[in-house]
């Protein structure tokens, strides 16, 4: 993994940590590349139950760094011709399609364009105070990229979702809980330990019974079958149920003593 991305594991949590606090966590095509990798990565070991994401220094991410012209993307020059989705679809691809752990953001400062997307791609999000939410892309005359047309109207509404970005708003901490951005705001010194703090708290939990949790809130979000959901609501539940975590959480219930899960 690149100096770009820091990678730490303390227990079942994963914190991936944007790493060019000399660019405001501003988005290179390493950097870029790197997020996704690092959560692909996280998705597949069977140890990392919880991921976190944050920046380095006192910005989340300032966007695309426009003075980078170095490609590091990993897909092949035919690849790149076939996958024009590039890294901005990826974002969202990777953290709710292709991860089904639960992402936690700790936006503990500037977030803005293809940086919002990012964290809008969050399950969960804490931000700090002193943290400006932005758009930006009506200032230069753009449109909007990294899911920020799926997430923030799921995440807003449609209306607050459509002033936001035409009006170039920018949000800070306790509006962005206000306006249904993130849920939940800490003072910017407090971030790190919250964060941990969090991800430790669900921790605490089954890890087959969150990622059959969030393989069924993002399945909902994309149906309009409401039949086909219910069945696949069921279908999740008959596997919740064989596992060995639930067995242990029912017989700790019983037995009025806090579960010991293994993620089995």
């Amino acid at each position: 993994m690149s100096n770009v991305i820091e990678v730490q594991d303390e227990g079942h949590v994963r914190t991936i940590r944007l790493n060019r606090p000399e660019k405001k966590n501003a988005i290179s095509s390493e950097l870029a590349w790197g997020v996704i990798a690092a959560i692909d990565e996280a998705a597949q070991d069977d140890n990392v139950w919880v991921v976190a994401m944050i920046g380095s220094g006192d910005a989340f991410c300032a966007g695309l760094d426009l003075t980078d012209t170095e490609d590091a993307s990993p897909l092949t020059p035919q690849s790149r011709m076939l996958d024009d989705l590039s890294w901005v679809g990826h974002f969202l691809l990777s953290i709710r399609k292709r991860c089904d752990k639960p992402v936690v953001g700790g936006i503990n400062g500037i977030a803005v364009g293809a940086g919002l997307g990012l964290a809008m791609a969050a399950d969960v999000r804490i931000v700090s105070k002193s943290a400006r939410l932005m758009a930006g892309y009506t200032r230069i005359g753009a449109s909007p990229d990294a899911g920020l047309t799926i997430t923030l109207p799921q995440l807003m509404g449609y209306e607050a979702a459509m002033r936001f970005m035409m009006e170039n708003q920018t949000v800070m901490g306790e509006e962005a809980v206000a306006k249904r951005m993130a849920g939940e705001v800490v003072d910017d010194d407090k971030m790190k330990e919250r964060l941990a703090e969090y991800c430790q708290e669900l921790c605490q939990w089954s890890p087959i019974t969150l990622r059959l949790l969030k393989r069924g809130m993002v399945s909902a979000l994309e149906t309009t079958d409401t039949e086909r959901q219910l069945r696949f609501e069921l279908a999740n539940l008959n596997i919740a149920f064989a596992s060995e975590d639930a067995k242990e959480a029912q017989k700790a219930f019983f037995e009025k003593r806090a579960p010991k899960f293994t993620g089995k």
